[in-house]
């Protein structure tokens, strides 16, 4: 006896819902097997910190994805279960996240024996940063940015509450305003104690220059510029930070298997091969 209709679309229904499920697998499996690979090959412990649905406003702070305390929990992890003598290289595509996730990632590396290398395929911004100053060595490639890690209340820069402070007689301004202007005084200083922690404590005085710390101090963690201004790699350079530019090609295949989740028509498009730059055959003419 043939299957009905009802059986038909039971089976299907069945596959439907199983597809989705597969299909993770199958990607995690290929995610596993390219991280091994790139271990091996440079015999070093791979850690990804990868934060895809990005939402960032135009001056604050990210509102999505984000560097999170689940994140620190588990790189916190990743480095416990790492000898000692093995060196680290943490692969980094962030916009940022919470002070003290961050924070305790960076001090995690600061204390790691063997070399850390971070590596920015695109962008590390703020706190992304800031984990790229916890490293030996920052490899970037050339139109990756980082970006600055001068503190945020909510979504307003904890120097801008004070520069509101600066121009207006005390008697004009409330005390909630106050109150905030003391907490940004407070978190302004807390972000440059510890940077400078990470710079003086982490890079040997042949990778920077200790001339340059208060430099590097003033561009990123005073807010004079916006909180998602994009340091590029030849800024960073000029500040002293130990920037080498040249991005393994398995890096840029680990981020193809950490694709933004799909929302309908692809906004960039592209045959995905080499471009050859050989010119097209003109469009041929009628002649009489």
């Amino acid at each position: 006896m043939g299957m009905s209709f009802f059986d038909i679309f039971g089976i299907f229904l069945v596959i439907s819902s199983l597809q989705p499920i597969i299909q993770r697998r199958i990607v995690e499996s290929r995610r596993v097997a390219a991280i091994r690979s790139f271990e091996q090959q440079r015999g070093t412990r791979a850690i990804i910190l990868i934060h895809r649905q990005e939402s960032i406003s135009l001056f604050g702070i990210p509102l999505s994805r984000y560097i999170s305390i689940e994140d620190s929990e588990q790189v916190l992890r990743a480095i416990r279960l790492t000898p000692a003598d093995v060196p680290i290289d943490l692969i980094l595509h962030t916009p940022g996240g919470l002070v003290l996730a961050t924070e305790q990632i960076a001090r995690a590396l600061v204390r790691h024996r063997a070399k850390v290398t971070v590596f920015v395929p695109h962008y590390a911004m703020s706190g992304g940063t800031m984990l790229a100053m916890a490293a030996d060595e920052i490899v970037m490639d050339e139109n990756a940015v980082l970006g600055p890690v001068d503190p945020q209340l909510g979504n307003v820069a904890a120097a801008s509450v004070l520069s509101v402070v600066e121009q207006k007689p005390i008697s004009e301004i409330d005390d909630q305003t106050l109150i905030t202007a003391d907490l940004a005084r407070k978190a302004i200083a807390q972000v440059q104690r510890f940077v400078r922690t990470l710079l003086e404590d982490n890079f040997p005085t042949q990778k920077i220059d200790p001339s340059n710390i208060d430099r590097i101090i003033e561009a990123l963690t005073t807010g004079r510029v916006t909180h998602d201004y994009p340091v590029t790699v030849e800024e960073a350079k000029d500040l002293g930070l130990p920037i080498s530019v040249g991005m393994p090609r398995p890096i840029y295949n680990l981020m193809d298997l950490y694709p933004q989740p799909s929302s309908g028509r692809p906004t960039v498009q592209y045959i995905p091969l080499p471009y050859q730059g050989r010119p097209m055959p003109p469009e041929p003419t009628n002649r009489r």
